[in-house]
């Protein structure tokens, strides 16, 4: 079966996410996959503006089908919606992206961050995209340190995903790689860059009810997605609570300390109600959205006075001299 994976790389030209993207996919086109690669750099994208036209228009389309979805606003003033296009038609995706600060660098989350205007999900219920392309993906975090300086990357990197439809199968942290080239100096992560292709291409060619996770199997607490970020449950807007949940894919457990004092994450019987990988569980939150909506909109009259106060407030700035 032929299959395509896109490269995303979004650090400079010649630097480390671009080397090990490289390396990752030169596997898959060995296993005769075809294989494109962007880096972000070369790219124009807008900053989302929180201006809520998308999810404005899925909460009215929700409610009524016949209605047209018209995109993103930005969608013809800059390159995503021929990037992202392009991605809807690939079954494998393979991210690297810089850590400068523990989380990923800027311009890869002004990127991921105008995913929720093209939330797959979403396009195939009303049509605009013809066909699940069920694509998995695999990241890589390069930081100039270890993995304390690193910690919210992969994880900021995995929620990106869900708007997508995309499964991360496998995902890995490139430490210790302080300046452009570095990478070369670690055969091991050059490796196992090469390993995560080969990862990419063994779960395109599972049967989708059949992949599984092919990353380090005792990679972070999480069973589900392997994230190492677990916090203390709040209730839901429907009433719905965990002892403790992920923070990337929403699953709820409890954490039960194991004979030789270590901890582990155990999911609750219906502890993937929330998880954010299924389709059905966004369409959730797609509901929760457009109730609030309406909520805001049957009662916006109560704070017109005091909303007219705060827009007229103001306060001294900066002034850049130009």
């Amino acid at each position: 079966m032929p299959f395509k994976v896109m490269g995303i790389v979004a650090g400079r030209h010649g630097g480390n996410s671009e080397i090990l993207v490289k390396e990752a996919l030169s596997a898959v086109q060995e296993a005769g996959g075809e294989v494109l690669m962007i880096n972000l750099f070369d790219y124009h994208i807008e900053h989302c503006t929180g201006c809520e036209g998308c999810t404005m228009q899925m909460g009215e389309i929700a409610m009524d089908p016949t209605k047209t979805y018209k995109g993103c606003v930005l969608k013809d003033k800059d390159d995503l919606d021929q990037i992202v296009t392009e991605l809807h038609t690939c079954q494998g995706v393979i991210i690297g992206c810089p850590t400068y600060d523990l989380t990923p660098s800027s311009l890869y989350m002004k990127f991921a961050q105008r995913f929720l205007a093209y939330e797959l999900a979403f396009l195939l219920e009303i049509g605009i995209v013809k066909e699940d392309p069920h694509t998995v993906a695999g990241l890589i975090a390069v930081g100039g340190s270890c993995h304390d300086w690193q910690t919210l990357t992969l994880e900021s990197m995995q929620a990106t995903m869900f708007t997508q439809s995309m499964t991360v199968v496998d995902r890995f942290m490139s430490t210790r790689n302080g300046r452009p080239g570095n990478v070369l100096l670690r055969p091991e992560q050059i490796e196992r860059a090469r390993k995560m292709g080969e990862n990419i291409v063994k779960a395109i060619q599972t049967p989708v009810e059949e992949r599984t996770w092919l990353g380090d199997p005792d990679e972070g607490l999480c069973p589900r997605c392997h994230s190492s970020l677990v916090y203390p449950g709040d209730e839901h807007w429907d009433g719905v609570e965990f002892p403790w949940e992920c923070a990337v894919c929403g699953s709820g457990g409890d954490l039960v300390k194991q004979e030789d004092g270590t901890w582990k994450f155990v999911l609750a019987e219906n502890g993937l109600i929330r998880d954010r990988n299924k389709n059905e569980a966004r369409a959730e939150h797609l509901n929760e959205i457009v109730q609030t909506k309406l909520d805001f909109f049957a009662r916006q009259g109560e704070i017109a006075d005091i909303r007219k106060k705060y827009k007229e407030m103001t306060f001294p700035t900066i002034v850049i001299n130009k």
